[in-house]
Order: structure tokens, then sequence, then C-alpha cells
């Protein structure tokens, strides 16, 4: 499995989740450790970013290393149960996007903003 900065140099593909819950947990925690939990020994995953608010509003982030490797964990029959049940129960609402991440640079306490956009520029200049 590679990192994300091992990825970075050739790009790699972010699926954005997006999504609502409904009232109360319903087996929801337990089916998301799950799926991360096979997600993550898919060929091609790369990670995961979760976040959501007390509202129900959250977003969830994972990385692949191709479109083939999303299209696969897709199909995979566990998550396509979680699938169903979230259509079903877990969720009020949701969207996907599927992006290629062309690179990645991270705030540094040391870098400048001039450092961090500088492979940007040189590319931008061809």
């Amino acid at each position: 499995m590679e990192t994300r900065e091992q990825a970075n140099d050739g790009g790699y593909y972010a699926v954005i989740f997006t999504s609502r819950r409904t009232e109360g947990d319903n087996g929801y925690g337990k089916m998301a450790e799950e799926m991360e939990r096979l997600a993550s020994a898919q060929p091609g995953f790369i990670g995961v970013d979760s976040v959501r608010d007390e509202s129900g509003a959250g977003i969830t982030i994972s990385y692949w290393e191709s479109l083939e490797a999303i299209a696969n964990w897709k199909s995979n029959s566990a998550h396509r149960v979680a699938q169903e049940r979230g259509r079903a129960e877990w969720y009020r609402g949701y969207e996907v996007k599927i992006c290629k991440v062309e690179r990645e640079y991270p705030l540094s306490e040391k870098a400048g903003a001039e450092d961090e956009h500088a492979g940007f520029d040189a590319e931008r200049e061809r």
C-alpha cells in the first residue's frame, strides 16, 4: 500500500463522501469501523480521513491508487450491504465525488507560502 506522499508523485484519487445522518446509531458506528478495516485491506487503498459534526453532517475522504481500485471497493459484497443499510436507515442524504489529486502540500511551520507553491508555479509556467 502506497502512502499519500508516495502516490503524490503520479497523482491518486480521492472519493469524497458527504452525508447527513439520521437520528441514533442503529449499528452505524460498528459498520463504519468494519468498512474502514475492510477498505484498508483492499488493493489500491491509500488512506482515509473522516469528520462528522453534532448535526449529523459528515465528510469521509478515502484515497485510492486508481479508478479500478475504487470500482473494486464499490462492488465489494460487504460494502454493498453497508451501502444498502445506509440508504435504508443511516443517511438522510449523501453525495459522492471522485477526484484526481494531482498534488498535495502541507502547511509547514518552516515553509513560507512561496515554498508551498513553488512546484505549482513552476508547472504553471510551462
